[in-house]
């Protein structure tokens, strides 16, 4: 079943339109709340089509994604109220407790790491907020992780050129599986691997 190829094609299209930047900011946001493709997909061919625009670019994608780890932030942090009653029911609260210690702890190195994982963002967003993590290591965590990712990634194919956009297409879908098993095995450890 191709899931990934259509939508990375539609994100292709997006960053050819002459509204590509806000498409960008968009998906970038989107991205760290609930969409499931990486803003990559639109950060490469707008490199690729602008190189010498990879800065803004980059700047654009990293400024949006923290905006929308925010909104992801305050989701797990005001929805943790309404579900926490049936974590304690379900028995989980000691598990809930030390996944809030470890974030307490190194929250700040997980969102960092968590931001160059190909793993979606939100999953992370989320968490630190329905955790506890402190604000502010959350965003400086998001701005460092994000940040490098995106300028790395622009920088890179701002300098390899149009190498690289086919590399991604022929193997968008395999990369997506992947992901989308690996974000399925890591919430699964999360439920019953304690």
């Amino acid at each position: 079943m191709r899931l990934f190829g259509p939508l990375y094609d539609r994100c292709i299209q997006w960053a050819r339109h002459r509204h590509a930047v806000r498409y960008l900011a968009a998906l970038s946001a989107a991205e760290a709340i609930v969409f499931p493709i990486p803003p990559d997909v639109m950060l490469i061919p707008m490199a690729l089509a602008q190189p010498r625009r990879w800065v803004s670019v980059a700047t654009v994608c990293t400024v949006a994604s923290v905006l929308g780890g925010l909104v992801g932030y305050l989701l797990g942090h005001f929805a943790l109220e309404l579900v926490m009653p049936l974590i304690e029911r379900a028995g989980q609260a000691e598990t809930f407790a030390e996944v809030q210690a470890l974030f307490a702890r190194y929250g700040f190195w997980i969102v960092l790491v968590a931001g160059f994982t190909p793993i979606p963002f939100k999953v992370f967003t989320v968490a630190s907020g329905a955790a506890g993590m402190p604000l502010l290591p959350f965003v400086l965590g998001s701005f460092a992780g994000r940040g490098g990712r995106f300028y790395l990634v622009a920088a890179l194919v701002a300098l390899a050129g149009p190498k690289v956009e086919p590399v991604v297409r022929r193997y968008i879908e395999i990369v997506g599986w992947i992901v989308g098993i690996a974000v399925l095995a890591v919430l699964a450890w999360l439920q019953f691997g304690h």
